[in-house]
């Protein structure tokens, strides 16, 4: 029981660490980007003051969160509708490649040339 009971506080101060240091690198790189750069959708264009500010969210252009550059290349700032709209475009881009669609929309991949319905009529005959 007692080597359960490690086990499980263990498990729960990996958690609670992980948790801690994930928040501490979020705030650490929002806090940046939001004193290099203005308060400003860089889609949209709303801007933003401190009543509102929590709706202001940091982009990472290569999608990568663990990179951040001090000089905020990696970064812009996204209202939270543009910042939807851009990580589903990146989904649907994922799910097109996966499709063997490339991003002129031509099939990238061999139509498939199986032909399930060839005999259907031969077969409908026979009834």
């Amino acid at each position: 029981m007692a080597n359960d009971n490690s086990k499980s506080a263990h498990t729960d101060r990996l958690i609670a660490d992980a948790v801690r240091n994930r928040q501490s690198r979020e705030e650490g790189y929002r806090e940046r980007a939001l004193k290099i750069y203005p308060w400003i959708c860089g889609r949209c264009s709303r801007e933003f003051s401190h009543q509102n500010l929590r709706e202001l969210t940091v982009h990472h252009r290569d999608h990568n969160h663990d990179n951040n550059p001090g000089d905020g290349s990696n970064w812009e700032l996204l209202c939270l509708y543009c910042h939807d709209n851009e990580h589903s475009r990146q989904l649907d881009a994922d799910a097109a490649r996966q499709a063997g669609i490339d991003s002129s929309g031509a099939k990238t991949r061999a139509v498939a040339t199986g032909q399930p319905f060839a005999n259907l009529k031969d077969l409908l005959k026979r009834k």
